[in-house]
């Protein structure tokens, strides 16, 4: 069985809500990432790439109708290559890179460019067809992140709390303070800055071209979202999502824009592609849990994992929580066994300070 690996990744800057990615439609931006990745491994022959797959958590917009083969097509890939698009939501881009781990492993494919898009800012608004002619009253949706098009059996059975009721929610169950999720966002921005800093995003970033009207075209390279910030700021911010609640602002992740691909390769591949493997994957793992308290599911996926694999939390050099929430990624470490600051986690800083590009951000 062969072992599977990363090669390549590239990614855009993390462009902010309405910023410098906004002018920029989601499929031409991913294109540009799947050239630069290609780019990166001279050797070879596109036409080898067994299958494209991407995350999108949107496809409402211009990212609609299979926005992976899309991306391939402009990038140039042979149509003979195949794509799709997959959605886990925030982990779509994950799972795009999961999919093709599996497939490798099963031993049905031996080279896929994976990865995942998002463009926030394009996100368009949707009104449902009427159930009668002439109808009046239709809900105009803003499809830029939460539910939309409710089940009413979904709602009774499960509520449909927003994304930030979500983190309210955990912050309650597990005991949370407002204190202890501010000094963590504070902890991710400050990471994140000295790591834009030192040049180690650089190393990742794959220069954007935009186009200017009577202008030099604008080169975007650098990840926007960062924000100085100090404890106090953060402790002044309001809690719009829950009266007496404790998320805000400024210990939640952002609404942003960007992509992000690389190469998921078998040993065969890697050897005759000429490509430089960047780590291995060793395993994967997927969990469910309550929807209102949705962003612990990393606990049970990781316990699932480590079971898996024999491995243990003390076996881990670098653990990368997303950062939906401070909430959600504090409740998850401490049930895990993690300190608050243990330096081993989001050690560049995570999505709070970054951005949380939806399909992009597994990736």
């Amino acid at each position: 069985m062969s072992h599977v690996y990363l090669c390549h990744p590239r990614r855009t800057a993390v462009g902010r809500f309405g910023g410098t990615l906004a002018s920029v439609r989601p499929d031409d931006f991913a294109a540009t990432i799947f050239k630069a990745v290609l780019a990166e491994a001279p050797d070879l022959d596109p036409a080898a790439i067994d299958e494209v797959f991407m995350g999108c958590a949107n496809q409402a917009g211009e990212d609609n109708r299979n926005v992976a083969r899309m991306s391939s097509l402009l990038a140039g890939i042979p149509t003979s290559v195949p794509g799709t698009t997959m959605n886990r939501l925030c982990g779509s881009g994950m799972d795009a890179v999961g999919t093709a781990f599996r497939a490798i492993k099963a031993g049905e494919m031996e080279l896929a460019l994976a990865g995942g898009v998002e463009s926030m800012s394009r996100a368009p608004y949707v009104m449902g067809k009427a159930d009668s002619a002439f109808a009046r009253g239709q809900k105009i949706e803003d499809t830029t992140i939460g539910w939309r098009f409710i089940n009413p059996v979904m709602k009774k059975a499960y509520g449909v709390d927003s994304m930030p009721e979500t983190a309210e929610n955990v912050a309650e169950q597990f005991n949370i303070s407002r204190e202890d999720q501010d000094a963590f966002a504070l902890r991710s921005q400050q990471k994140a800055a000295a790591a834009q800093k030192a040049g180690r995003f650089a190393q990742e970033i794959t220069a954007f071209e935009i186009p200017r009207r009577k202008q030099e075209p604008l080169i975007f390279d650098q990840d926007e979202h960062l924000r100085e910030t100090t404890l106090e700021k953060l402790a002044g911010l309001p809690t719009p999502f829950r009266e007496g609640g404790s998320v805000t602002a400024g210990n939640a992740s952002g609404v942003n824009d960007g992509a992000a691909a690389m190469l998921v390769a078998s040993d065969a591949a890697v050897k005759q592609h000429g490509l430089k493997p960047m780590a291995k994957i060793i395993g994967m793992a997927t969990a469910g849990v309550e929807p209102r308290i949705m962003g612990y599911g990393p606990v049970p996926a990781v316990q699932k994992l480590l079971k898996r694999t024999g491995l243990t939390i003390d076996d881990i050099d670098v653990f990368e929580f997303n950062e939906a929430f401070a909430a959600q990624a504090l409740a998850c470490m401490r049930d895990l066994g993690l300190a608050d600051d243990d330096p081993r986690v989001n050690p560049n800083g995570g999505a709070i300070a970054l951005g949380h590009p939806l399909g992009m951000s597994g990736a």
